[in-house]
């Protein structure tokens, strides 16, 4: 499971800005965001650099329904 929906709202981005900051189509980011399909590490890294977060803040630990901060 991935945070980007959250931190895309705490951000106050749009799903179609991040799309066209990675070069994704809207449908892509939108699975990503829905958290339907997960995006490969290096893409997860791209949106974390994008979104100026650390790459941690868009990783949820399957069990903890909490952010993996540390």
């Amino acid at each position: 499971m991935n945070r980007i929906k959250e931190v895309l709202e705490e951000k106050g981005v749009k799903q179609t800005w991040l799309a066209e900051q990675l070069g994704k189509s809207y449908n892509m980011v939108n699975g990503y965001v829905q958290n339907r399909q997960q995006p490969r590490l290096e893409i997860l890294f791209e949106i974390a650099k994008i979104l100026g977060v650390n790459p941690k803040d868009l990783i949820q630990d399957k069990n903890d329904k909490h952010t993996t901060k540390s």
